[in-house]
């Protein structure tokens, strides 16, 4: 059967009178089918019934119709910098955009909170260091027996009291982001700083800065977002009809990107409003792909060695959950099924036995399955 490549043919079916003509000429047709999806046709009939056709498209045998994505940063990878203590925004030391390196400052900080674990902290160790003093002369009284031994274990125990103190008011002030070094100076030298300075956890961009100078905070307001921007997550909303072509470990290629990714999360969830299934993908950033950005990506689908076709929407043929084509044959048409593998309101992108050389019907198709269904028996 041989149709000029996206020839419009005249329909029977636009008029009033269509239902009559097109109940003849169904007559006129061979009783049934030799093969349950086959149909004779010739090509008068084709043509009174507006059949027309197109040659299937060959297209990447490994990759979907380009869906939207966004670009987001991983949640692992991101991380707010909260106030340790209460107090007030002396200086921001980094800007928006800014690159962070591990130890980095961030914020100077003033605090009256600060001030109290510091001192805090010296007076636990005069307090260690008296009852240090206590338990070695209660030792010394013990051993000449000039004291009893619930004496000496009273002073053991407050010795032991003493330590843990210092221990707790110690790690308060790493809490608060003091280093080690400035702690065994803050004992040696029983210098009290008013500013705290707080810095950056590990290396990472400054996404974000939630304060400013002069700005007063409670414990734990955040403070500086950072996130690392390599790799990042490329998250697509996929028709629910197109999702069972989709699997975990699938390459994912953003358009106008060189380095693929692949799928890390395909949801079991469906979003009621919108009927699309969450993929998420993994893409090493090489500083071409920010956060918020939007793209284009198509998502792998078929193992090697299998092709895949484009066609226009109206050339599909559904049955239930099965999907179908029109492929044109010597004296008539053959229902072929199809995987159905992406869509969108213009096109589909199916696999299945069919060839570039195939002629696929995309108009006429009511008239074909009405005639496949019996109805000029």
């Amino acid at each position: 059967m041989q149709f000029d490549h996206w020839i419009f043919l005249p329909s029977l079916a636009r008029n009033a009178g269509s239902r009559v003509l097109l109940a003849l000429a169904l007559s006129l047709w061979p009783s049934a089918p030799k093969a349950q999806d086959e149909l004779k046709l010739s090509d008068v009939q084709a043509r009174n019934l507006g059949v027309r056709v197109t040659h299937p498209v060959a297209i990447r045998t490994d990759l979907t119709l380009p869906y939207p994505v966004q670009i987001v940063i991983p949640t692992q990878q991101l991380w707010v910098v909260s106030a340790p203590v209460a107090g007030m925004v002396a200086n921001l030391l980094v800007g928006r955009g800014d690159r962070a390196s591990a130890g980095q400052p961030l914020v100077t900080l003033e605090s009256p909170s600060f001030v109290s674990q510091q001192r805090d902290y010296l007076h636990a160790i005069a307090q260690e260091l008296l009852a240090s003093q206590q338990l070695k002369r209660n030792i010394d009284l013990f051993e000449g027996k000039a004291v009893p031994q619930r004496v000496l274990e009273a002073s053991q125990a407050e010795a032991r009291q003493a330590a843990l103190v210092v221990a707790e008011r110690r790690q308060m002030l790493h809490l608060s982001g003091m280093s080690d070094e400035a702690i065994s100076r803050l004992a040696q030298e029983a210098a009290i700083s008013a500013t705290l300075t707080v810095n950056a956890p590990q290396t990472a961009s400054v996404v974000e800065i939630t304060v400013s100078p002069g700005q007063r905070f409670e414990q734990s307001a955040p403070l500086v977002k950072l996130a690392r921007l390599s790799p990042l997550w490329a998250e697509v909303a996929v028709p629910a009809a197109n999702i069972r072509a989709i699997r975990t470990g699938a390459k994912v290629e953003i358009e106008g990107y060189s380095t693929p990714g692949t799928v890390v999360l395909v949801s079991e969830t469906i979003d009621p409003a919108t009927q699309t299934v969450l993929v998420r993908a993994e893409i090493p950033n090489n500083g071409e792909l920010h956060p918020g950005q939007t793209a284009a990506a198509r998502i792998g689908f078929l193992s090697a060695g299998e092709g895949a076709w484009e066609i226009p929407y109206t050339g599909l043929v559904r049955r239930g959950e099965q999907t179908s084509v029109f492929v044109a044959m010597a004296g008539g048409f053959r229902l072929v099924p199809v995987k159905l593998v992406a869509e969108d309101q213009d096109h589909v992108v199916v696999s299945g036995p069919i060839t570039d050389q195939d002629q696929i019907a995309i108009g006429g198709i009511s008239a074909l399955r009405g005639i496949l269904s019996g109805l000029g028996q």
